[in-house]
Parts: C-alpha cells; sequence; structure tokens
C-alpha cells in the first residue's frame, strides 16, 4: 500500500512520541517533507524531534481559529490524529481535562476536516478502551469497558467519528495501540512525567532512578506480574501509513489492534534489560494499581488482513533500540 506522492497529511501531536516518528516515517517512503504540516501545541511535544522542511503550526484544537487556519492556509488531503493528553493516572484525577481536551479538541479537527473537504483520518486510539478483559488474546469484537477517563475518552472518540462516517462520509480507521516502546529515526520516549515500563526501566538501568516499583506480584500469570504486548514504535509508524492508504479508494469507519501478539511479564522485561544492559535493577514490590489488567495481548490477525500488516521488530530489538536512545540521551555510550 502506497500514499499518494502529491497528497498532503496533516499530523495532529505530530512533535510527541508516536506522531514524531510517523512524520519521520513518512518521508522515509517518500513524503516530501513540504507535503507534512505538523500541529501540535508543544505541552508535551518536542519540536527537536521534527526533521527538517517539515510545515509546523504551534496551535491547540481546543482554539477553532487555531486549527481552521492550518485548513484554510493547506488543502489536507488525509489526517493523522495523535493529539491527546495520554496519562491514565492524571485522567483519574482530572476527568474533566481529558474529556475536554481528547473530545472537544477533536471534534473542532473534524468540523475543519469537513468544511475543508477532507474526508480521511487515521486516530491514535488505545487498548484502554478494553479496560480488565477476561480474553488473553484481546479481538476488535471483544466489548469494550474502559476503567479510566482517558481509556473511554478513546472509545468516545471512535464513537464520534462513526457518526461522522455516516452523516459526513468521513472515512476512518481507529488503532488501538498496545504497549508502544523503543526508539528509530533518531528520537525516542521522552515523557514529563515518565509513566511507561520500558524508559523508567532504562533511566532505572542507569542509574537515573534509585529504584523501579513493581506494582503488583500475584496476579495469575507466570510469575505474579502484569503481561503485555509491546510493540515497535516504528512498526506502529508504518502502520499509520498503511491505514491511510488504505483508506484512499474506501468508505470505511474501521477499528484495528496494532500489537505484536504475544505477551512478555514486568519481571521478564527487567530480567531482559539487566542481560543487555550489565545493569543490575534494583526493584521493589508495591501494591496493585486500580485498573490494571493482568494480561493485555493483543489479536492482530485484522491487522495483517485488512491493511497487510505485521510487526517486524522484536522485543529484543525494541530494547535495544531503547537502550541506544537513553544512553544518547544521557550523554553515554551504549
Amino acid at each position: 500500500m502506497r500514499l499518494g506522492s502529491n497528497e498532503k497529511f496533516l499530523v495532529t501531536g505530530g512533535a510527541g512520541y508516536v506522531g514524531a516518528h510517523t512524520v519521520h516515517c513518512l518521508i522515509a517512503h517518500g513524503v516530501s517533507p513540504q507535503n507534512i504540516i505538523v500541529f501540535d501545541n508543544l505541552v508535551h511535544g518536542h519540536k527537536e524531534f521534527l526533521p527538517d522542511g517539515v510545515v509546523f503550526y504551534q496551535g491547540d484544537l481546543l482554539c477553532k481559529e487555531d486549527i481552521r487556519r492550518v485548513f484554510l492556509s493547506h488543502p489536507i488531503d488525509a489526517v493523522f490524529h495523535f493529539a491527546a493528553y495520554a496519562f491514565v493516572g492524571e485522567s483519574m484525577a482530572c476527568p474533566g481535562k481529558y474529556f475536554e481536551n481528547n473530545l472537544l479538541g477533536g471534534i473542532h479537527l473534524l468540523e475543519a476536516m469537513v468544511q475543508s473537504g477532507c474526508r480521511r483520518i487515521v486516530f491514535s486510539s488505545s487498548c484502554a478502551v478494553y479496560g480488565v478483559p477476561g480474553d488473553v488474546a484481546i479481538s476488535e469484537e471483544i466489548h469494550p469497558a474502559p476503567v479510566s477517563p482517558y481509556g473511554e475518552s478513546k472509545l468516545m472518540f471512535e464513537r464520534i467519528l462513526a457518526w461522522y462516517h455516516r452523516i459526513h462520509k468521513v472515512s476512518s480507521i481507529s488503532l488501538r495501540y498496545f504497549n508502544a516502546a523503543g526508539a528509530g529515526y533518531g528520537i525516542g520516549e521522552r515523557h514529563t512525567p515518565e509513566t511507561h515500563l520500558i524508559p523508567l526501566l532504562m533511566q532505572a538501568a542507569l542509574g537515573q532512578r534509585e529504584a523501579f516499583s513493581i506494582h503488583g506480584t500475584d496476579y495469575n500469570t507466570r510469575d505474579g506480574t502484569c503481561v503485555r504486548d509491546f510493540i515497535h514504535v516504528g512498526d506502529l509508524a508504518a502502520a499509520h501509513l498503511n491505514a491511510c492508504a488504505y483508506l484512499s479508494d474506501k468508505q470505511v469507519c474501521e477499528i484495528i489492534n496494532l500489537g505484536s501478539g504475544e505477551g512478555q511479564s514486568v519481571l521478564q522485561v527487567i530480567h531482559l534489560i539487566q542481560a543487555l544492559t550489565g545493569s543490575r535493577i534494583a526493584a521493589r514490590m508495591a501494591e496493585r494499581r486500580p485498573g490494571d489488567a493482568p494480561v493485555l495481548i493483543a489479536g492482530n490477525q485484522k491487522a495483517a488482513h485488512m491493511i497487510g500488516w505485521k510487526p517486524r521488530r522484536s522485543l529484543g530489538d525494541i530494547l535495544e533500540s531503547a537502550w541506544i536512545w537513553h544512553t544518547q540521551e544521557a550523554g553515554c555510550h551504549a
């Protein structure tokens, strides 16, 4: 599947972790930087992650005029929508912040699309929509039951997309990510605050934090710790291109899981990182966190069948790329 060489693409949240990797992936697949428009408020994004030549707008989707100005200035053919707040814990403390930003901002984007005649969008959704599922391999057919305002906001926007498809003929694919990790294109994972497993462990291996807390060691899993499905951010970016190309000649509203289809426990990841880095990670046992599922593994057959996508990189590749990135960030040598 290929994108049109003369098409123009808007990437909201394009200075963030997955968004910036997707911008680089677009260029690697032949899209001219001048045909990529990045829109980001830089609250959590990093402008330095962006390649030279892309068109950049600093703006906020909560401001209608900010996004309207972009569509008035550029004939956008398709949108990659990453812009969102994405901290589960924060969403439990500030639900209104998440519903306002992730839903109202998205509606402003959709309205600007409809007014300009743009009818193609790939949405960055999340496996958080599933909540705590009973099935081990989660298919798209499982009834979603979010357990956080963050997950609920993603599910609600998927439903909004369905209405815009029905009423305005906006075609969309919502990509439900599992655990994105790793690094590529000279950029990597940098969150403030950092809450993701692999970056936290890399920081512990580098001596940047004293200990790592394992939340729950009594789950019904192989070693008592949570099991997660990790996907390389570069593979994730490639899936967005495939999804966008699929929409080029189809009127659809689809949902697709993105994951490796395999799971590793928190303890397994710790042992792999210790072997890779030669560092001992001080791990301490902590209480379970509300809403943490014992096992989250993607059923990923639909992605292969519909958009021709399969992950190419292993967990070993993910960890190696992340280690190189974090050592460079710390001014060390891997």
